[in-house]
């Protein structure tokens, strides 16, 4: 993620420091959520959910800023690409993804560096599934009314947006009052907090798995060769059984 250039801290308050978007930010802002649309679009005339989430949902993006649409209850991955490709949207890599033993494994669909789609290829813990509203999640409707929602930042700073920008409030001793604002679990408050302060401390750590998916692969067949031989992947496919 890079650093923006495009807002900057303008006073110190009882609620946080409050950052002031420039004229820039707010144009770059816009760009990134145009594109966002743009993504969900297809989905959702496909009557498919998805929601964009982290830094796009609450407004304080950077000149490194992704997008990733987000499919928490997903269709078949075939579907998800069919989908896609009726309406001229082509990836140009495709990829399983499993950061720990212990994470869900997600499918990758990437449209270029900045932008693509991914999905859950097993059942969410309800902390996986609370994981998006700690950072702060839209859906494509929230996006057309250019509506902004508060989450927490890599840094653990807690994201409040407001007419001219945001405030900003470093999370730590006030994990309960950031669940309820955030409307999610007190447990993955301090799940996230655990695991971010370790990556602040040790850097991040390579993942668990990463398979690339040749261009006649797919997400099912890979998926399941990869289950074959991961006892903790077969274990949640048979919950979803």
């Amino acid at each position: 993620m890079g650093t923006s250039k495009y807002k900057e801290t303008a006073t110190s308050t009882m609620q946080g420091n409050q950052v002031i978007y420039s004229e820039e930010h707010w144009r770059n802002l816009a760009k990134l959520r145009l594109s966002a649309s743009e993504m969900m679009k297809s989905l959702v005339d496909a009557h498919i959910y998805c929601i964009v989430y982290g830094s796009i949902a609450r407004g304080d993006t950077s000149d490194g800023s992704d997008i990733d649409v987000y499919l928490p209850n997903p269709p078949s991955p075939t579907m998800i690409e069919a989908t896609l490709e009726s309406t001229g949207i082509r990836s140009n890599k495709r990829e399983i993804v499993q950061a720990t033993p212990n994470y869900a494994a997600k499918g990758y669909i990437y449209i270029d560096e900045l932008k693509s789609y991914s999905f859950p290829l097993v059942p969410l813990r309800p902390s996986e599934e609370d994981f998006t509203g700690f950072a702060g999640r839209i859906t494509y409707d929230e996006l057309a009314k250019k509506q902004r929602v508060p989450g927490v930042n890599k840094d653990l700073v807690l994201i409040e947006p407001n007419e001219q920008g945001h405030t900003e409030t470093p999370i730590k001793g006030i994990e309960g009052i950031v669940a309820k604002k955030l409307g999610v679990d007190t447990t993955i408050v301090h799940q996230r907090q655990r695991t971010l302060e370790r990556r602040m401390r040790v850097g991040r750590t390579g993942v668990y798995i990463k398979r690339e998916l040749g261009p006649d692969e797919s997400f099912g067949t890979v998926f399941n060769e990869i289950a074959n031989g991961n006892a903790a992947i077969r274990r949640r496919l048979r919950k979803k059984g």
